[in-house]
């Protein structure tokens, strides 16, 4: 799921200076939506490249005309979704529902005053692209109903006023909501919001132990160094792997030496017909990787998060070819050798270059069969970087 940050701009959070200080640094922090009245569409383009709803604010506009139109019109607001006019008895004479079921408008804004408002948005879900509802002296319970009842028709998107109702929204009823609406001018808060939505949609994954069954010098080869536009922790890296099934984790050359200045944004990735995953579970050959690029940054615990690549460098440089056994089991009859799945890759041939082991990153040139490293394995082939049920043997 793709979680949204809608950051509340219209006129009844201050006049223009105060509304732009805040969509200001709502798109410095990275929001998705910016919810505005009509009359400020253009003022909001101005600011920055971003999504932006609107209110109709009745002021005679027409945004159209002058090529401000807004990504989506919101009713709701000065009518029957915030309670400046009264429901009808019979929901079916709503005029904001008219609206919506005629594509009139994108968005419903509905402010959950009792259960009668929760029935109506609802309704408003059934044709709004985005349901957005504030509670209130909100409690859990009216989103709880939403969520259960409302199904994938609609993004529906809870008010909140703090990122701490920003996690807890995203986090009811396991599924959460696809998005918050923000009103808050608290930079602090704005921040953290968006840390929040992006901490939502990251991947954790099932990281094993493979054991390494052997490592050799084979010579050289096109390696690349993938840089990235993130500075990243000691225990993050990117998987990387000969086979698209099993994939090595590779630290982030965050480590100081006695050769080389640390480069936290770099990983020594491995040879240029290796895979590497990308976000959402792709994967793409490392020399295909460029600046522009997504990739996907990996800790020693299989938390994921996306990763800009500045550029990928390529360079000839002797290589090692480290093997791993994935589901080891000693079999006696074998004398000892470990049986399971075999992957493998290769790795430059040097101190800085470092895996994931049991007893903490160690170097490939200090690598020896016995030690088990970190790996993300899946018994699965791959085409064009998909993953397909298919049979591929790669060896």
């Amino acid at each position: 799921m793709t979680r949204t940050v809608w950051l509340k701009a219209d006129g009844s959070v201050g006049d223009w200076e105060s509304r732009k200080r805040r969509i200001t640094t709502g798109l410095e922090a990275g929001v998705d939506w910016v919810l505005c009245d009509e009359s400020d569409v253009s003022r909001v383009r101005e600011l920055g490249a971003v999504s932006v709803a609107a209110f109709g604010d009745g002021n005679g506009v027409d945004v159209i005309d002058t090529g401000d139109a807004p990504d989506a019109t919101v009713v709701g607001k000065d009518s029957e979704g915030d309670g400046s006019v009264d429901l009808p008895p019979d929901l079916s004479g709503s005029a904001d529902l008219s609206t919506l079921r005629r594509d009139e408008a994108d968005g419903a804004y509905v402010r959950i005053l009792d259960d009668d408002y929760e029935a109506f948005a609802e309704q408003a879900a059934d044709a709004a692209e985005h349901t957005i509802v504030v509670g209130e002296d909100w409690t859990i319970i009216p989103l709880e109903n939403l969520i259960a009842r409302i199904g994938d028709e609609t993004e529906l998107v809870a008010g909140v006023e703090s990122a701490a109702e920003a996690k807890t929204a995203f986090e009811t009823l396991e599924t959460g909501a696809d998005g918050v609406l923000l009103d808050s001018d608290d930079p602090d808060e704005i921040r953290e919001t968006v840390e929040i939505r992006d901490a939502a949609e990251r991947e954790t994954l099932d990281l094993q132990w493979a054991e390494i069954t052997a490592v050799e010098q084979v010579g050289s080869a096109d390696r690349v160094c993938v840089d990235t536009g993130s500075l990243m922790e000691g225990d993050e890296g990117m998987l990387v792997g000969s086979m698209s099934r099993g994939l090595f984790f590779v630290h982030a050359e965050t480590a100081e030496s006695p050769y080389v200045a640390s480069r936290p944004f770099r990983v020594n990735a491995g040879a240029v017909h290796a895979y590497a995953r990308t976000p959402g579970g792709g994967t793409k050959y490392l020399s295909e990787l460029g600046s522009g690029d997504e990739i996907q940054i990996v800790d020693t615990e299989g938390h994921a998060r996306e990763a800009l690549v500045g550029r990928a460098k390529i360079e000839r440089r002797p290589m090692f070819r480290i093997e791993a056994v994935v589901g080891s089991d000693i079999d006696d009859a074998e004398g000892g050798e470990p049986t399971g799945d075999r992957i493998e890759t290769l790795l430059q041939n040097a101190e800085t270059i470092k895996v994931a082991t049991r007893e903490g990153p160690r170097a490939v040139t200090e690598l020896e069969p016995g030690d088990e490293v970190r790996v993300y394995y899946e018994s699965t082939a791959r085409h064009f970087g998909e993953a397909v049920d298919e049979r591929i043997v790669e060896k």
